[in-house]
């Protein structure tokens, strides 16, 4: 065999390799046409809800972060969210007005449900109507205007935060504003604006909670009597559970499917999910009754109705819209979620922080505050932090939908990770206060927190699903560069078209996995130290934005090599898809983190909380680079190969360091700018008959004590009050008074400071028989509702 020609031959061959590649016919037909062919038929088949569950809303910073190669500059430029002068009144004004009026006890424990005062007060003013535009007589308010109002009144009430947010979140309103009919928006915006109707939107049902598109609810297409008349319309069977404000709403907004057996709208018969407003005291509709989502006691409750006859223009947009309603759903979801639950677990976080941090300080054991000792404060570090990046993720998520972003995958990541936190921050700020915090009373400021931390768990999508099926499972979609354009290339009708669309969108595709994997390895061989940051970025930041650029493009070539080895199955393996999100998720709250220090002024004595929250998410998300490809990957040689490539020289990244933890806990036992700045959005009550209130002067009166104690303390070690039995915890101010060590006006001070401690550390106790029914057989007991 003649073997001279075979280095012409290996010449040739990359060459040939280089033509088949890049001459587009070519390339088309003898490698694109078979691999379109194999990936239509091993591409599972998409309902109609999943297509548009899928398309709805918009790709934003998250998209960014999946490409791998972030660009700072972008993230640094998005507009900072800001009040406008009316809104900055409104916050001072109406929204601390709502708050004193009312009083989360009496709220919880005694009327179970908002005073009539306040309820008149929050319709009077407009609350119900801050998204409606002023030209149909709403406030016309910013997301991010919504968002601080909601954040401030739940660091006073759960219920009022509540009653406020679902009228300006998913629900009528919303739905109206983007797909009523004018005639419906001249009709209802005004009345909702005015309080004049309170609206309730119904979505869930027994048999079908987290899979929504699933409800069993359902309308026929009929001709039936309306006023007098026989006209088309639907009759409607619906059984709906967990309907926030259902119980007392006006306006009842309700999603089921509609099927036309008859054809009577044309050839569809399944017609699909459709919304319809419909008022309460319609013939059939049943409400009133009311769940108790533990203790919140905002208006929370089934509604039912049995064959009840409906025109058609009581669906939302009219008989032209009859089967889109999951579409309009999907759509609108985005915003409601982005701000609802985030915003109200940022308030509960804000006051967990300002009220414990001071309790902390106020509270002494051991002749020490016991915000002082290194295991409260560790306790206290993540209080601090966690609330620091809480609020950049509510802020920046807000401002996104200000800025015209319908952000699905956003939304998500911040309603999960937002009340996670939260849970965290209140199960912290607990084990802080002790006794303090389990004995329910109208001096505990925790226990209803605690108590309700798992609602915003469990609504609006809940934690586990929106972590295992809907973080990655969306995002590796909606936010990756190609495959939701091979998606639809495979679906298109023409397949000629879909053929020239594919192959464009695969080989930008394969370009795409090589340049990341190439870019993961090189910055993870040189530790990314030669990776850009933005221009105008701080110094103290730079390590973070190449860190989090390592990490993007290692995300991007892991969940690529994650969807071709794995395929259709990958949305089976919830735990690896979870943890998949957990990286973009820890990504994005990084990112948000890093624009609110810069957008603040890098504030330096702020930097303590920044640093430990952005160390410690780093660390959590190169642990679940580990979980997912060190410890679970299903091809075990693959992910030996994978951890090689993305962390060639181990591990680098620890937990935060002690000292910096140190730092960001002392922030929070006394007052200061970094403080109020943190708890800014904290409804602080002024008078110390509010717990609220009596910590905060509590605090002021414990440290203007403080040199005083100190000296006291001193002269006890010298013996001076030995064998006085006035020397102890309570009273040995008083002993100090009388051996002179103090003056009057010392003592003074040491005697107000003590009535606050004691008032602050008070737990409250009742009679015996309390809340135990008058009315009762003998030898029973029923507790009051």
């Amino acid at each position: 065999m003649d073997f001279s020609s075979l280095p012409l031959l290996g010449a040739l061959a990359p060459a040939a390799l280089a033509g088949l590649l890049t001459i587009r016919p070519l390339r088309r037909q003898i490698l694109s046409k078979p691999l379109f062919a194999t990936y239509k038929k091993v591409l599972p088949q998409m309902s109609p809800t999943e297509k548009d569950a899928l398309e709805a809303g918009t790709v934003w910073w998250e998209g960014e972060l999946f490409r791998g190669a972030p660009d700072w500059n972008r993230l640094l430029a998005y507009p900072t969210p800001r009040l406008t002068a009316e809104e900055q009144a409104f916050m001072d004004n109406q929204v601390e007005e709502a708050c004193r009026r009312v009083n989360d006890w009496q709220v919880t424990h005694q009327l179970y449900d908002l005073p009539h005062e306040a309820w008149h007060y929050i319709k009077e003013q407009g609350f119900l109507g801050m998204i409606i535009p002023r030209a149909y007589g709403g406030l016309g308010f910013s997301a991010y205007a919504h968002s601080q109002v909601v954040t401030r009144l739940s660091t006073r009430s759960s219920a009022l935060a509540v009653s406020v947010m679902v009228p300006n979140s998913l629900g009528p309103a919303e739905l109206l504003l983007h797909y009523g009919t004018e005639a419906q928006k001249n009709h209802y915006l005004p009345r909702l604006a005015r309080g004049e109707e309170i609206p309730a939107f119904a979505l869930t049902s027994p048999w079908a909670g987290s899979d929504a598109a699933a409800i069993p609810d359902h309308g026929i297409v009929c001709k039936g009597q309306w006023q007098g008349r026989e006209v088309l319309g639907m009759r409607v069977t619906w059984d709906k559970r967990y309907i926030t404000l259902a119980p007392v709403c006006t306006l009842l907004g309700l999603a089921f499917r509609l099927y036309d057996p008859d054809g009577l709208l044309g050839g569809e018969k399944d017609l699909g999910i459709t919304c319809a407003l419909v008022p309460h005291d319609h013939p059939g509709v049943d409400t009133g009754r009311r769940h108790f989502p533990l203790n919140a006691m905002f208006m929370n409750g089934p509604t039912r109705g049995q064959d009840v006859f409906m025109p058609l223009e009581f669906i939302i947009g009219g008989p032209a819209m009859a089967g889109k309603g999951w579409r309009m759903l999907m759509e609108c979801l985005a915003a409601g979620r982005a701000i609802s639950l985030p915003s109200s677990n940022s308030g509960m976080a804000q006051m967990t922080a300002r009220a414990v941090g001071a309790y902390a300080r106020i509270r002494s054991q051991f002749k020490m505050a016991i915000g002082k000792f290194e295991g409260v404060e560790e306790a206290l570090t993540r209080i601090g932090a966690y609330t620091y990046m809480m609020d950049a993720t509510r802020k920046m998520t807000a401002g996104a939908v200000d800025l015209g972003e319908k952000p699905s995958v956003v939304s998500a990541i911040a309603k999960y990770h937002v009340t996670e936190r939260a849970r965290q921050v209140v199960n912290d700020g607990m084990d802080v206060i002790g006794g303090k915090g389990i004995c329910l009373g109208p001096s505990n400021f925790l226990g209803r927190a605690y108590q309700q931390v798992p609602i915003g768990i469990t609504v609006e999508g809940a934690n586990i699903l929106t972590r295992s099926l809907i973080i990655f499972g969306q995002g590796a979609i909606r936010c990756h560069p190609h495959v939701l354009a091979e998606m639809q290339a495979a679906q298109h009708p023409d397949a000629r078209q879909g053929l020239a669309d594919f192959d464009r969108a695969l080989w930008g595709h394969v370009g795409y996995v090589l340049k990341n994997g190439l870019r993961a390895l090189v910055m993870g061989l040189t530790g990314s130290a030669f990776v850009a940051t933005p221009r105008h970025g701080a110094p103290e930041l730079k390590r973070y934005y190449q860190q989090l650029t390592r990490f993007s493009s290692a995300f991007a070539f892991l969940s690529d090599i994650s969807m071709l080895l794995l395929g259709g199955s990958l949305k089976r393996r919830e735990k690896l898809s979870a943890r998949l999100g957990d990286i973009l998720s820890n990504m994005y709250l990084i990112s948000a983190t890093l624009k609110r220090y810069e957008e603040e002024g890098r504030q330096q004595a702020d930097a303590p909380l920044m640093h430990w929250a952005v160390w410690d998410a780093i660390y959590q998300t190169q642990e679940a680079f580990d979980h997912v490809i060190a410890i679970n990957y299903p091809n075990r040689l693959v992910g030996w190969l994978l951890h090689k490539l993305i962390f060639p020289w181990g591990k680098p990244y620890v937990v935060p360091s002690d000292a910096v933890g140190h730092a960001a806990a002392k922030l929070l036992i006394a007052p200061s700018p970094t403080r109020d700045r943190l708890t800014a959005e904290c409804h602080v009550p002024r008078t110390s008959d509010e717990p609220l209130g009596a910590i905060e002067q509590g605090l002021a009166a414990t440290l203007a004590a403080e040199p005083i104690e100190a000296r006291i303390r001193e002269a006890e070690k010298q013996g001076r009050f030995a064998n006085n039995p006035l020397a102890n915890v309570r009273d040995i101010a008083r002993a100090a008074r009388e051996a002179g060590l103090i003056s009057a006006a010392e003592f003074e001070l040491l005697e107000r400071r003590n009535a606050l401690r004691d008032q602050v550390i008070k737990v409250d106790d009742f009679p015996f028989d309390y809340g135990v029914a008058t009315a009762h057989k003998p030898g029973e007991h029923r507790l009051a509702a």
